[in-house]
């Protein structure tokens, strides 16, 4: 039975191969890639050896059978996709400008995964789960999809498994002010959450980082790991402080970096290890995620981190 669970949507990335190329212009493009930031992170974390299912829905078209395949390649437990009638598999569209920001062009809500029945959701899944991981591009989504994360949430609970939160802040599927309020429930439960800085301030209106921690961080005994990219990260857990210093890495594409640095942190609380190691770990993992063109392709296997982080010793 897996010990991480994710729920969301899983869709196909069509890319811009470089940047300065914008949606609104003829020119070439790269795909389709497996994504979704939830599938993201499943494959990350069965990259990193823990046995992971996902949860979600595709289309009875080519991109669902790519996302099966995808699922399958990884040892991604699929059991709770559901195949929604009528709906194609979701897609997005990827540019991006020369100083590394990203535009979207999606096409979800009205997708497969914008149809996830919290109803279908298999109960058995969650026996003996320890962790469900939530993003909050799916809670943006609409309506099907809170209630499915909502679903997940209260069978892990009852369960007596952890959850961790990515807000994930998107723009593009619901401004900031009706994110924080959607985000409210699932921010209260989360005993790790792992916003972005630029997210901890949008979410709680401070500029000053440690005020906004302090905001976020409602549940007295949760973790806190703030990522800054480059930076590495910095870690809170009873009003304490760590931060750890990132890896220097040639960035080919920073899509779902930080959906492989949320799957190594979890990887590092179930190995049992320290903060610090934790953070180490995971900045590893997200530095590893942005060498290679691909959502999914640079994740990295357990191996390639522990080099990693034996080359910065060295």
């Amino acid at each position: 039975m897996p010990k991480v669970i994710t729920v969301g949507e899983a869709l196909v990335e069509i890319m811009r191969p470089s940047a300065g190329q914008p949606l609104d212009q003829n020119g070439e493009f790269h795909g389709p890639f497996a994504s979704g930031a939830p599938a993201i992170f499943a494959v990350a974390a069965a990259r990193l050896e823990l046995s992971t299912a996902f949860i979600g829905a595709v289309g009875d078209d080519a991109f669902g059978r790519l996302m099966e395949k995808r699922f399958a390649a990884e040892r991604v437990d699929s059991c709770g996709l559901q195949y929604p009638a009528g709906f194609a598999t979701g897609a997005a569209f990827v540019a991006y400008d020369d100083s590394g920001g990203r535009e979207f062009v999606f096409h979800i809500r009205n997708a497969a995964c914008g149809q996830l029945a919290a109803n279908l959701i298999p109960i058995g899944l969650f026996d003996g789960a320890d962790w469900l991981h939530l993003s909050g591009s799916t809670i943006f989504l609409n309506e099907n999809s809170r209630a499915a994360c909502q679903r997940a949430m209260d069978l892990i609970v009852t369960q007596g498994g952890k959850i961790s939160l990515d807000p994930n802040l998107r723009p593009e599927l619901m401004p900031v002010d009706e994110a924080s309020k959607s985000l409210a429930p699932f921010l209260a439960a989360a005993d790790l959450l792992l916003p972005t800085e630029s997210e901890a301030q949008a979410l709680t209106g401070e500029s000053e980082i440690s005020r906004a921690v302090q905001s976020l961080n409602a549940k007295q005994d949760a973790i806190l790991a703030l990522k800054r990219g480059p930076s590495g990260c910095s870690i809170w857990r009873d009003g304490r402080q760590l931060d750890i210093p990132g890896f220097v890495v040639k960035e080919i594409d920073p899509t779902g970096a930080g959906d492989c640095f949320s799957a190594a942190f979890i990887a590092g609380l179930e190995a049992g290890w320290s903060l610090e190691q934790v953070g180490h770990f995971a900045n590893a993992a997200g530095a590893l995620a942005v060498t290679q063109l691909g959502p999914m392709e640079g994740a990295p296997t357990r191996h390639e981190v522990e080099k990693l982080l034996f080359t910065e010793k060295t």
